[in-house]
């Protein structure tokens, strides 16, 4: 499954997507005829999965400097 940066997600066969795709990864799909996805030309983006790697550690070591620790009261 595949998630847009709109949040909708995408089902995809795996052989169409580029190798070495993994949990996490960023792929760019260009766009061809009719506005359709043209898979045949995507390519994982590096730089980006690393940004959005790095962000969400920053917002988890965030998290973790401001939970008192404990149990949690409902």
């Amino acid at each position: 499954m595949l998630v847009r940066d709109t949040g909708d997600s995408v089902e995809m066969p795996r052989f169409e997507l580029p190798k070495g795709l993994r949990e996490g990864s960023v792929v760019r799909v260009p766009f061809g005829l009719q506005n359709r996805p043209d898979w045949s030309r995507a390519v994982l983006d590096k730089e980006e999965e690393e940004r959005r790697r790095k962000e969400a550690q920053r917002t988890l070591d965030e998290m973790k400097r401001s939970d008192p620790g404990g149990d949690i009261t409902l």
